[in-house]
């Protein structure tokens, strides 16, 4: 399968250059994150993707948006590839208020707080993407789908460091890295 983390946001500026959380819930993309929401589109359409799958923050669906769009594909929503509650960043969008803005997604799956609004654990993180992990081990078409997902799942899962709209190769079937112990 395909991992891509979502385009730029605010906070992604701000905290890159501060190290402080701007306070910004679900903040959305900003116009750099839409131009790398479009150039990830171009470089998947050179791939064969048939499905599709978001996380349900905003900045992700509007990743998932742009890629959808250019690939003519619908986007699944799964909150197992939402990004670990950290930041206020990380502070989601309700279901329903999903739903008004985003019409044509079927979030019938997710519940009305689908993130952690608690916090959650390092550990209980890494299982939550490793279940994610086998669960696409286990799906016939892991080859030919793209996730559009965040640093942290991206780093859970590969153990690889993504940078915003980045493109990295995950296959589900091969040993999962053990870097529980590493993290943060």
């Amino acid at each position: 399968m395909f991992l891509a983390r979502h385009g730029q946001t605010i906070f992604n500026v701000v905290f890159g250059q501060t190290r402080k959380d701007p306070g910004i819930e679900d903040p959305p993309l900003t116009e750099e994150g839409f131009r790398q929401a479009c150039s990830l589109a171009e470089k998947l359409e050179a791939l064969e993707i048939e499905r599709l799958i978001s996380s349900p923050y905003t900045r992700a669906l509007q990743t998932a948006w742009a890629v959808g769009s250019r690939l003519n594909l619908g986007v699944t929503v799964e909150a197992n590839v939402r990004e670990r509650t950290a930041y206020i960043c990380d502070i989601g969008a309700s279901a329903s208020t999903l739903a008004d803005a985003w019409p044509g997604l079927d979030l019938s799956n997710l519940d009305e707080i689908w993130w952690t609004p608690e916090g959650e654990s390092i550990p209980a993180f890494h299982e939550r993407c490793a279940a994610f992990r086998r669960s696409m081990a286990h799906s016939v078409d892991w080859p030919h789908t793209a996730v559009i997902t965040h640093w942290g799942v991206i780093r859970s899962m590969t153990g690889s460091l993504a940078k915003n709209a980045e493109l990295l190769q995950c296959n589900p079937e091969e040993p999962h890295p053990d870097i529980g112990r590493a993290w943060p």
